[in-house]
């Protein structure tokens, strides 16, 4: 479980461990976190655990909320990442801090073609183009099936790894002790599984799933 690190002017004011489904941040008394500063609205934000990732979202706060010096409206919070609010940060530490994928964007690129020579709308990703095959020795990977970087599989070597096109739709897939869970993490549509699109928080992944999001399919494949 992870656990938030409150500080003001680099001295730590509080330390809250992380144990609620929802964990609500505000100036208002009834906040599980309250920070009693102005610049701190009455309800400011609100942490969400969704299964083993927590999820940090602004509820439209005047000020805003801030990740590693970055404004966001919805974000899967990494180790040290710290939370700016106001004058106050606060330091996400996971207890048993994991190593974390690069996310793998889907970038609109012109010059890229798909099958066909046809313009796929995708360019391929910088994570994708450094990584290597999946070789057969590894849990897991996801294998692209369209745009530019079609036919590339990416081993699921690292706790999270993250998919889509920032500010339009991103998805997490988690590595867990009983297998790998897909969640939606950001964009009005909802990602698809199989041609469905997923209702819930999360859903655990089984062999050869289709998964649709941005515009781009991939297959997850379990070794």
């Amino acid at each position: 479980m992870g656990k938030l690190v409150v500080s003001l002017d680099g001295v730590v004011i509080k330390e809250v461990q992380l144990t609620k489904d929802k964990t609500t941040l505000g100036r208002r008394p009834y906040n599980d976190i309250v920070i009693d500063n102005l610049a701190v609205s009455g309800e400011h934000a609100v942490l969400q655990m969704v299964g083993a990732d927590v999820f940090i979202e602004d509820l439209n706060s005047t000020n805003g909320t801030y990740i590693n010096g970055k404004a966001i409206k919805k974000q899967l919070l990494a180790n040290n990442d710290v939370v700016e609010i106001g004058k106050y940060k606060i330091k996400f530490l996971l207890e048993e801090a994991g190593d974390y994928e690069k996310t793998m964007i889907f970038k609109p690129g012109s010059a890229a073609a798909g099958p066909g020579g046809t313009p796929s709308g995708f360019g391929l990703p910088s994570a994708f183009g450094s990584l290597p095959p999946a070789a057969s020795s590894q849990p897991a990977a996801i294998k692209v099936l369209t745009g530019a970087a079609a036919g590339r599989e990416v081993n699921l070597t690292k706790v999270v790894t993250t998919v889509g096109k920032p500010g339009v739709q991103v998805a997490s897939i988690t590595k867990r002790p009983s297998g790998y869970v897909f969640a939606h993490v950001e964009g009005n549509a909802r990602p698809m599984v199989n041609g469905e699109p997923l209702t819930a928080e999360s859903v655990g992944l089984r062999n050869g799933d289709v998964i649709e999001l941005a515009g781009t399919q991939m297959q997850f494949i379990q070794g």
